[in-house]
């Protein structure tokens, strides 16, 4: 490394489990800080090391509660007061992506006002992995990079050696994806369309697409709470299919969501360690990919200004 500034990493609660991971895949010890916590609920982080000329990396998911958007605006504003040269918010997954423009009126942009309120902390980088969409990227006006799963997906599929292998979205929103993975894969591309009656629970749906004998593979950025795969891993497998895997970056999991998977029809369910999974839960038919190693390999690049294109494999 021959960048003069020091580098440290720290962490808030929610994602110690990850940053530990990616500091020893770069090499380095996870930052010491401490969190106080009053009687009313209020939290207070502190560093209990100096990050004075420091670049600073503060690794935290903001999935709900809100606490840990918070905790990591906290910590971002603590080392930006302390005086360390450069703060990046590394999130692995970023909350309120849904909320990326006014699908009805009167309604908040909650993915442009978490941006604004990582900038106005004192981020001076953004670090995250698999937006919900991709055009978030604009709503900072500071670097972000942008990471993707596909390069953990990718391998892990092509390791399973599965013949007639179609590459499914689960929505019209991910045939983008969708369709990237299968010119890349070479493989047959299906579509399922559906109607939501309202938010997180789906009406209807459709497959567009031959899946009759096929192995039959969907991906996704996250997963919620399920409804929609188990729904389009049931029809799939009565279509023909001769088996439905799903790949989601992001295990929200939320509500019935392990049981849905449980119970559905679906061989497996991969997704990253971005959020952890539940551990009173049945994570029989969930596999779990660690992008440590491909945080740790970015910061490193950034670190010393070098570039990360060949991290985008689609």
């Amino acid at each position: 490394m021959h960048s003069k500034h020091q580098i440290k990493f720290f962490t808030g609660r929610s994602s110690r489990y990850l940053a530990e991971r990616i500091a020893q895949s770069f090499g380095i010890p996870l930052g010491k800080s401490t969190l106080t916590i009053f009687s009313d609920g209020e939290f207070q982080p502190s560093f209990d090391e100096s990050v004075r000329g420091c670049t600073v990396f503060i690794i935290q998911s903001t999935f709900p509660p809100v606490d840990n958007l918070f905790e990591l605006l906290l910590m971002i504003d603590a080392a930006h007061r302390a005086s360390a040269y450069k703060v990046v918010a590394v999130m692995p997954y970023f909350g309120w992506a849904r909320q990326d423009r006014k699908d009805k009126p009167r309604v908040a942009i909650g993915a442009k006002l978490v941006a604004n309120m990582l900038v106005a902390a004192g981020a001076d980088r953004v670090m995250t992995m698999d937006l919900h969409a991709d055009q978030i990227q604009g709503f900072f006006d500071v670097p972000v990079d942008h990471l993707y799963a596909s390069s953990i997906f990718v391998p892990y599929i092509k390791n399973l050696s599965l013949e007639n292998l179609v590459i499914a979205a689960p929505d019209m929103g991910g045939a983008k994806r969708a369709n990237a993975y299968s010119r890349f894969l070479n493989s047959s591309l299906a579509i399922c369309h559906k109607n939501r009656e309202k938010a997180n629970q789906v009406g209807e749906m459709t497959v567009i697409g031959d899946i009759d004998g096929k192995h039959v593979v969907i991906l996704d950025d996250m997963v919620d709470t399920a409804g929609t795969l188990a729904m389009a891993a049931d029809l799939m497998m009565s279509k023909g299919a001769v088996s439905v895997r799903a790949f989601a970056t992001h295990p929200v999991l939320s509500g019935s969501a392990y049981e849905r998977i449980r119970d559905s029809k679906l061989t497996e369910l991969v997704v990253t360690d971005t959020i952890p999974l539940r551990t009173d839960k049945d994570t029989t038919k969930i596999k779990v990919l660690s992008v440590a190693e491909l945080f740790a390999d970015v910061i490193n690049k950034v670190y010393n200004y070098q570039s990360i294109s060949e991290k985008f494999i689609i």
